[in-house]
């Protein structure tokens, strides 16, 4: 745990240091659980926000998307069910008077038991070394099997107690298994009440006479309430997506772990509308395809999980996360949802509207369901950056830092390095800079020496260098440096576009799905 939480600090340093993520309005001591995202970050966020959206809707001939307003008729909030039923249990520590998530504290609880778990089976796989089989270690060790029965039994007396919303018994978890508050080491706690996330605001010009609104908690209402103008327009025949990415805001309870969970953060959600009685295949569907999209980037298999949600919302009749391993443990990333007709059918109720499809092949009509695929694009952000970060240590001693991102979401793709400011390296170098800037991120770096430049490039992820010496001025070719391997290849200056395409190219990873 402790190694864990060095290399988080380690993945927040190096966001601020190298212009990925800042905290926001620093200048004046910031503000909590807010973040600007810097000239580097908002390029990684960007392509991680391409990557989806050419994945889930270019790739997908019957997904579109739309960009639905941040502001919605208030009786939007009340039909989703988020008024009355989109709440996090709270409870005070009464000695540091600190606010937590009730059912964040135990989870935290079970992430210690499972750090447990990891910790026996780095022990033995040490002991064991080649031989070791970690999936059978953890089916027929006592001691992993034991602290296995008790997470699980943990977590399904939680989820039980909040899908009842039986807050006593939440406390009472809380109190028998002794957890205390993190700061003050307390175990005095006041009883769990709910607190609702939404953020509130009004719509006017006078206060007389202003409407109040919300600042939306989700994305998925703004397709939901369109979903006959586009359903109409496209001449869309069901099953047919729609997709959308933009901001949304909830007013956390506890707001932590740098950008994994804030209170103005970014969703990429896709809502799949299907005929009613489908939802179980296309849930399976969906599953699979959206574990093959994490894949494709190459994060390691071992690295995600599936988990079922012991506790389903209100609408669904499954639901499930794909968790990843941050450096803090697997924690969700992607949430897929079977949400049955409960979205079109409330908005139908409540604006009077018929939200229904005629289906040819059935001859009727009747309301849709709804599979959704919702991912936090922060979190996403945050995945890629801390898998990324590296420190390795080289010849003779000597370290760097480098930040092994995907080719494709890199920020830069290439920099362009002449090896000395002067006998007209620079100037060749710049029209180098200019031939690849029309195809791709491209950066110019001519200050300090040429290895002090590579380590800066390689924390900054950039994927390939190319160096500018003496002998390019006579046989027109450079050095392409590779960020991973360190190799360095002599390439024609009328290859270079080519072969760094062929590395870079966002269709690379597309290709793969």
């Amino acid at each position: 745990m402790v190694q864990q939480a060095d290399q988080f600090k380690k993945v927040i340093s190096h966001a601020k240091e190298y212009g990925f993520v800042f905290p926001s309005s620093e200048i004046y001591d910031g503000l909590s659980a807010v973040y600007d995202y810097g000239q580097n970050g908002v390029a990684l966020k960007k392509n991680i926000r391409d990557y989806w959206w050419k994945a889930m809707v270019q790739l997908n001939e019957n997904i579109v998307g739309i960009d639905a307003a941040i502001f919605m008729h208030p009786t939007t909030w009340k039909a989703s069910g988020h008024v009355d039923a989109f709440n996090d249990p709270l409870i005070d520590n009464k000695v540091s008077k600190k606010r937590y998530r009730a059912d964040v504290l135990v989870e935290d609880h079970v992430a210690k038991i499972e750090a447990k778990i990891e910790k026996e089976v780095v022990k033995a796989a040490k002991r064991f070394g080649v031989d070791f089989d970690e999936a059978q270690f953890k089916s027929t060790n006592p001691r992993v099997i034991a602290y296995q029965e008790k997470a699980n039994t943990i977590l399904k007396r939680l989820g039980k107690s909040l899908e009842k919303e039986d807050l006593a018994d939440v406390k009472l978890l809380i109190e028998e298994l002794e957890i205390s508050c993190p700061e003050s080491g307390s175990r005095e706690w006041t009883d769990v009440k709910q607190f609702n996330l939404m953020f509130g605001t009004k719509l006017g010009a006078s206060a007389d006479t202003a409407m109040d609104l919300y600042l939306r908690p989700e994305t998925a209402q703004g397709i939901f309430v369109n979903f006959l103008n586009v359903q109409k327009t496209g001449r869309m025949k069901l099953p047919f997506g729609i997709a959308q990415t933009g901001k949304a805001f909830r007013n956390e309870i506890v707001a932590r772990q740098f950008i994994f969970r804030m209170r103005e953060f970014e969703q990429m959600e896709m809502q799949f509308f299907i005929p009613p009685g489908t939802q179980k295949q296309w849930y399976e569907h969906w599953k699979k395809t959206r574990l093959k999209w994490h894949l494709s980037l190459g994060m390691g298999e071992e690295n995600y999980r599936f988990h079922d949600h012991e506790k389903l919302a209100h609408y669904a009749d499954a639901a499930c996360d794909i968790e990843f391993k941050f450096p803090f443990g697997f924690k969700e990333l992607e949430g897929i949802h079977s949400r049955t007709d409960f979205d079109l059918g409330s908005h139908q109720t409540f604006s009077g509207k018929k939200l229904q499809y005629f289906d040819p092949e059935r001859n009727e009509n009747y309301t849709p369901y709804v599979l959704e695929t919702s991912i936090g694009l922060d979190r996403m952000f945050l995945a890629v950056l801390s898998h990324a970060l590296e420190e390795e240590t080289l010849e003779e001693g000597a370290t760097r830092t480098v930040l092994k991102l995907p080719a494709a979401l890199a920020p830069t793709k290439v920099a362009v390095l002449p090896l000395v400011k002067k006998d007209g390296l620079p100037e060749l170098a710049r029209s180098i800079v200019d031939d690849l800037k029309w195809k791709m991120a491209t950066a110019y770096d001519e200050k300090d020496a040429v290895g002090r430049r590579y380590r800066r490039q390689d924390a900054l992820g950039t994927p390939y260098c190319i160096t500018v010496d003496h002998q390019s001025l006579e046989d027109k070719t450079v050095t392409l440096r590779d960020r991973d391997s360190m190799t360095q290849e002599r390439i024609s200056l009328s290859d270079l576009q080519n072969t760094i395409t062929d590395k870079v190219a966002i269709e690379t990873l597309l290709k793969k799905l």
